[in-house]
C-alpha cells in the first residue's frame, strides 16, 4: 500500500491542497467520557462489565483472554456515570490501560511478561479467535489485515487466524461484510486474542444523529420518520449527480433536469413532499448549508423559490445522507418546514479509493465521465483527514419536438428554412457542464476532553444551455451580425453560460465541561452565478453590437455561530443553544451592451438599477428537552428568533415514541409550529428576462418589494410564513432484518410567499391606464412580483418496508419497498392587493397555483431488488413517478394531465480483484418517456411544436436510456 507521502503526492497532481495541524494529546478518550452508562454490578468479572457496556454503548473490547484476571470483581450502583469513570475504576483494580480507536477500545495489561530480548527480533505473531458477538459463534472469512501494507489472512473456519508482523508493533483492520470494522494496536503480547464482531448497526438499523441533539438513534427508534442513505446506495443508482441520487432512492423527495430556463437549468429545484426547495432545510454533518444565489424565476417546478445547491456537493465525499421528514423549524430554525437533509462527509482514513466513470444515451448525446479520488490520513491520536477531489463533464441532449411547421409564428417566405429545420432549430435537454470539486473533513484532539473539527469545499461549475432558436422569420438581421451580405440568413441560437462557484467552510470546538457537553462552531458559506450570453446580439448596437456579452450575476453569503450545550441527568437530556446568522445578497450588473434598450436577445443583463447589495442577522434561542427510559419518550423543542428586517417569531415541537414490546414494535407522533423566513432573494430582487407570454415574446419585469411601484400597488411587506405541522406513525421490526415503516403528515402553510403571474395590460388597445402607463416607463410589458398571498394544506402517507439477507440459492438477496403519496390544496382565496382586485388583475392564475398543487408527481413508488453473489453484485430498481398535471391560464378544457411512469434501472458490479471493481449501469432500462403535450389547438402550450415534452411539470425528465460503466481502485 502506498505510503502518506506516495498518496499525498498523487492527490498533489489532482489539485492543490495544504494541510495543517496542530498535535493532539495521546490519552483523549474521543467521546467515552460523554458516553454515560447505567450499570448496576455486583461482584461482577471485568469480562461481564465489557459485554455490559457493550449492550448500552456502542463501543466494543478487544483483548487478550489472558489479560484478564478472572479473580477481581467490579461492583457499582446503578446510576448513569460517564464510562471513562467506569474504566478509571476497572484500571484501578486491575493491570489493565484502555486505549480508544474508533468504536473500539484496546485492552492492555499495564505490565507484561515479554521477554526483553524478544524485542530485537524483527517479527512477532498475532493470534486469536473471532466470534459473531449476538449469538458466540466463530465467523469464518473475515479479513485481519496491518494497515499500510499488503499483510493480512482469513480468519479459517473455527474463526481462528495467526498473523505475522515486521517489526514491533502494528495497526490492525479486522473486517466482514455486515460487521463493524475494528482497529487494533498489535503488540508481541497478543497470542491469544478473544474478539467479538457486532452487526454493523449502521447498515442493518440505520443509526442517525438528525433529529435529535442527544444520543443517536436507529430510525427505527426515532419519535420522527427519518430516512439513512449510504453513498453505496446513493452510487448503485447510476445517476451523476447528488440530488439526482436522492430522487431515485427516496420516496418523498423530488428533483428533475430543467431545460430552457436561463440559469434554473443548471441547478434542478428539489424539495420534500411538493412543498418547494425553499421548505427542506440542507444540513452539512449538522451544520446549516448556505442557499444558492438564485430565485427559480423560470417557469419550472420550485417556481419563485430560492434553495441549497445540491449539486455544489460531491457523492464522492459524502458517507451517508439521513433525511428528517418532519417540521424542525423549533430545532434547526427557518426552512425546516418539510423537513431536513442531513449530508455526512467521510471519515475514512484507510484506504485511497479512486473512481473513474464514463456513460452516453442510446440516443448518442449526453455523453458523460469523470474521475474522483478520496483518501484519508491519520492526525495524531484519534485525530483524521479525508480529502475528496472530483471532475465532471457532461455534454447536452436533444429532445426537441419536430413539428415540421412553426404554429406560433409566421413562417411565409420561410418554407424552405422550416423544411430544412423541422426542430425549428431548437435543443431542448440537459444542458453541456463541467463540475471541480474539492472537500475535506477533519478532527483534531486537542486534550482528553476536547477536539477541534473543520470541514468544507469549494465547487466550480461551468454550464451552457440554450434559450430559443431565433427563427430567421421571427427575428431579422438587418445589420448582417450572424450573416454576411450574399448569404442566407438563417437565424441564430442564443445560449445561456454561467459560470458557479460554491464555497463551505466550518470550524468548531466540541468539549466537555463540568458534564455538559459543549459545541462551539463557526460556518461560512458563499455561492456566486455569473450570467454570460452567448450567440445572441443587441439591436439597438447595430453593427456595432457583440455577440456574446456578460450579463451580470447574483452572489449569497451567510455566516453562522452556533453554541450548543447538551447533558443527560438519568432518562432526561436537557439541550439549550444559540444561533447568530448574517446573510448577505448582492446583483451585479452586467457590461452596459448587454442591457441597453431592449437588452441582448433572450436574457437582457442586469441593469445597475437592478443592483443590489443588502444584508441582515437574525439571532435564534432553543432549548430541547428530552425524556427516554427505552419504552416511552416524550420530548419537547421551542425556539425563539429575532430578524432585524421583519421581526419576532416563536416556534414549538413536541414529540413522543411507544415501544409496549421492546425493538418490536414503535408508535410515534409529533406536533409542531414552523416558519420560514423571506429569503433575502425574494425581498429584493429585481429584473428584466425574456419570456413567452400571450403569444408573444416580451420582456417581463420583476420588481422588488421596496420598489415605488410595489408600493403603488399597495403590496404588503413580505412576512414569515407560518407553519403546523401533525405526524403520527409506526415502526415494526419483527426480526433483525425486516423492518417496516409507515407515517401519516399534515402540514399547514400560512402566509405561503408567491411568485406572480404577468401582470399587466388591461387587453384594451384604447385606453392607458396607470400600471401600464407605469410598465411603458420601465420598458416592460408586465410585472411580477412576490407576496404572502395563500394558506396551503399538504396532507400525505410515507411507507418503507425492507428486508434484507434472504438466502436466494447461493447468494443474498435484500428487498426493500418505499411509497409516498401527496396531495397539497389552497385552503384560501389568493389575496391580491387593493388596486389590483379592483381592475381585476390576476395574480396566481390556474398555471400558477398548478406549480404547487401538481407539478410534482402526487405518488411515488420505489422498489429495489439487490443481490449478491461472491464476486458479483446486482441491483434492479424500479421507480413509479406519480401523474402531474399541467393547468392552463385560462382554459380549463386546455389542462393536460401526464400519466405515471415506472422507470426501470440495472446496476452491475464485479470485484475484478482484492483492490478493484468494475460496474455497469443502465438507468430508464426501457427508454420510457412522459407523455407528449397535446396543445389542444393552443400553440402557446407548446410553443408551436418546439416542445415535445412538458417542461412547466415534470416527472423525471426526459433523457431516455442512458448506459454508464465505472471502474473503482481501493487501496
Amino acid at each position: 500500500m502506498p505510503n502518506t507521502s506516495t498518496r499525498l503526492i498523487f492527490l498533489g497532481l489532482i489539485f492543490s491542497y495544504s494541510v495543517f495541524a496542530v498535535a493532539g494529546n495521546d490519552k483523549k478518550y474521543d467521546n467515552i467520557k460523554n458516553t454515560k452508562v447505567s450499570l448496576e454490578l455486583e461482584e461482577a468479572t471485568i469480562e461481564q462489565v465489557f459485554r455490559a457496556i457493550e449492550k448500552q454503548t456502542p463501543y466494543r473490547f478487544a483483548y487478550d483472554i489472558r489479560d484478564i484476571d478472572i479473580k477481581i470483581r467490579i461492583s457499582n450502583p446503578k446510576r448513569a456515570i460517564p464510562l471513562s469513570e467506569l474504566l478509571l475504576k476497572i484500571s484501578e483494580k486491575s493491570q489493565l490501560k484502555f486505549k480508544q480507536i474508533n468504536k473500539t477500545i484496546n485492552v492492555y495489561r499495564t505490565e507484561t511478561n515479554i521477554d526483553p530480548s524478544s524485542v530485537k527480533n524483527r517479527h512477532f505473531k498475532v493470534a486469536g479467535k473471532i466470534l459473531n458477538e449476538e449469538d458466540g459463534l466463530p465467523l469464518a472469512g473475515v479479513s485481519v489485515r496491518v494497515v499500510g501494507s499488503q499483510i493480512g489472512i482469513i480468519s479459517d473456519s473455527d474463526g481462528n487466524f495467526e498473523l505475522t508482523i515486521p517489526g514491533q508493533s502494528a495497526r490492525l483492520s479486522i473486517s466482514y461484510v455486515g460487521f463493524e470494522t475494528i482497529k487494533l494496536d498489535a503488540e508481541p503480547s497478543m497470542t491469544n486474542l478473544h474478539i467479538e464482531m457486532k452487526i454493523d448497526m449502521q447498515s442493518l438499523n440505520d443509526v442517525v444523529v438528525v433529529g435529535t441533539r442527544f444520543n443517536p438513534r436507529s430510525v427505527l427508534d426515532s419519535p420522527v420518520p427519518i430516512d439513512n442513505i449510504s453513498s453505496q446506495e446513493l452510487e448503485s443508482t447510476g445517476q451523476l449527480t447528488l440530488d439526482q441520487m436522492i430522487n431515485f432512492k427516496m420516496q418523498s423527495f423530488n428533483a428533475s433536469q430543467q431545460t430552457v430556463s436561463d440559469a434554473t437549468a443548471h441547478f434542478n429545484p428539489a424539495d420534500l413532499r411538493g412543498l418547494g426547495p425553499s421548505r427542506t432545510l440542507v444540513l452539512i454533518n449538522g451544520k446549516r448549508k448556505n442557499p444558492s444565489a438564485l430565485v427559480y424565476i423560470n417557469d419550472t417546478p420550485g417556481k419563485g423559490e430560492v434553495g441549497v445547491d445540491m449539486q455544489s456537493i460531491p457523492v464522492e465525499a459524502v458517507e451517508r445522507v439521513e433525511i428528517l421528514r418532519d417540521g424542525a423549524s423549533a430545532q434547526y430554525g427557518s426552512d425546516a418546514i418539510a423537513g431536513v437533509v442531513n449530508i455526512i462527509l467521510k471519515e475514512d482514513v484507510e484506504f485511497t479509493t479512486i473512481k473513474a466513470f464514463s456513460g452516453i444515451t442510446t440516443q448518442g448525446d449526453g455523453f458523460n465521465y469523470g474521475f474522483s479520488a478520496n483518501t484519508g490520513f491519520d492526525l495524531f491520536t484519534g485525530g483524521f483527514l479525508n480529502i475528496t477531489t472530483s471532475y465532471k463533464q457532461q455534454e447536452y441532449t436533444n429532445r426537441a419536438g419536430k413539428p415540421g411547421k412553426d404554429d406560433f409564428f409566421e413562417a411565409e417566405g420561410y418554407e424552405n428554412w422550416v423544411d430544412s429545420n423541422p426542430d425549428l432549430g431548437m435543443i431542448v435537454g440537459q444542458p453541456d457542464m463541467s463540475t471541480f470539486d474539492v472537500f475535506y473533513n477533519a478532527e483534531i484532539p486537542i486534550n482528553e476532553n476536547s477536539e477541534l473539527y473543520s470541514f468544507g469545499g469549494i465547487t466550480l461549475r461551468q454550464g451552457t444551455s440554450f434559450a430559443l432558436y431565433r427563427a430567421p422569420y421571427w427575428v431579422p438581421d438587418p445589420d448582417h451580425i450572424f450573416h454576411k451580405d450574399d448569404e442566407d440568413y438563417v437565424g441564430f441560437h442564443p445560449t445561456f453560460e454561467t459560470d458557479i462557484s460554491d464555497r463551505t467552510f466550518g470550524l468548531g470546538i466540541r468539549s466537555e465541561i463540568k458534564d455538559w457537553a459543549v459545541d462551539i462552531s463557526a460556518v461560512s458559506g458563499t455561492n456566486t452565478v455569473a450570467y454570460h450570453i452567448g450567440e445572441t446580439m443587441n439591436t439597438i448596437l447595430g453593427r456595432q453590437s457583440p455577440t456574446r456579452f456578460e450579463a451580470g450575476g447574483y452572489q449569497f453569503k451567510n455566516f453562522i455561530n452556533n453554541i450548543d450545550l447538551f447533558r443527560s441527568i438519568n432518562n432526561f437530556n436537557i439541550g439549550f443553544g444559540s444561533e447568530f446568522r448574517v446573510e448577505r445578497f448582492e446583483a451585479f450588473a452586467g457590461e452596459k451592451a448587454s442591457y441597453q434598450g431592449n437588452g441582448a436577445i433572450s436574457f437582457p443583463g442586469i441593469r445597475p438599477s437592478d443592483e443590489v447589495d443588502e444584508n441582515r442577522f437574525n439571532i435564534g434561542l432553543y432549548t430541547d428537552l428530552e425524556f427516554d427510559n427505552d419504552v416511552i419518550l416524550i420530548g419537547g423543542a421551542a425556539r425563539f428568533e429575532n430578524y432585524e428586517d421583519f421581526g419576532k417569531n416563536f416556534t414549538w415541537k413536541l414529540n413522543s415514541r411507544y415501544k409496549p414490546f421492546g425493538d418490536l414494535v414503535s408508535f410515534r407522533a409529533s406536533a409542531s409550529t414552523g416558519f420560514r423566513a423571506p429569503s433575502l432573494h425574494q425581498i429584493y430582487l429585481s429584473n428584466v428576462q425574456t419570456l413567452v407570454s400571450d403569444g408573444t415574446i416580451s420582456n417581463q419585469g420583476t420588481f422588488n418589494n421596496h420598489s415605488p411601484i410595489i408600493r403603488e400597488l399597495e403590496v404588503p411587506k413580505l412576512k414569515q410564513e407560518n407553519s403546523l405541522n401533525f405526524s403520527a406513525g409506526v415502526a415494526l421490526q419483527p426480526f433483525r432484518r425486516l423492518e417496516f415503516t409507515c407515517d401519516y403528515y399534515d402540514i399547514t402553510v400560512n402566509d405561503r410567499i408567491l411568485f406572480t403571474n404577468e401582470i399587466g395590460s388591461d387587453g384594451n388597445p384604447n385606453t392607458l391606464t396607470p400600471l401600464e402607463d407605469t410598465l411603458r416607463s420601465y420598458n416592460v410589458t408586465s410585472l411580477k412580483f412576490f407576496i404572502n398571498a395563500a394558506d396551503t394544506r399538504t396532507k400525505g402517507v410515507d411507507g418503507v418496508v425492507s428486508y434484507k439477507e434472504v438466502i436466494l440459492g447461493p447468494g443474498l438477496l435484500d428487498v426493500s419497498l418505499a411509497a409516498n403519496l401527496t396531495t397539497t390544496t389552497i385552503e384560501s382565496a389568493i389575496r391580491a392587493p387593493d388596486p389590483l382586485k379592483e381592475t381585476g388583475n390576476e395574480i396566481f392564475n390556474r398555471k400558477e397555483q398548478a406549480r404547487i398543487l401538481s407539478a410534482r408527481p402526487s405518488s411515488k413508488f420505489l422498489l429495489a431488488l439487490d443481490y449478491g453473489l461472491g464476486k458479483l453484485s446486482t441491483g434492479l430498481r424500479f421507480t413509479r413517478f406519480g401523474e402531474v398535471t399541467w393547468r392552463h391560464a385560462d382554459d380549463p378544457l386546455k389542462d393536460q394531465t401526464f400519466s405515471s411512469r415506472i422507470i426501470t434501472d440495472l446496476n452491475i458490479n464485479y470485484k475484478l480483484s482484492q483492490t478493484a471493481t468494475f460496474g455497469v449501469s443502465i438507468n430508464n432500462l426501457l427508454n420510457v418517456y412522459p407523455d407528449e403535450i397535446d396543445a389542444k389547438g393552443d400553440p402557446l402550450t407548446n410553443l408551436g411544436g418546439r416542445f415535445k415534452y412538458a417542461w412547466e411539470v415534470n416527472q423525471f425528465g426526459y433523457l431516455g436510456t442512458t448506459i454508464s460503466a465505472r471502474l473503482s481502485t481501493r487501496f
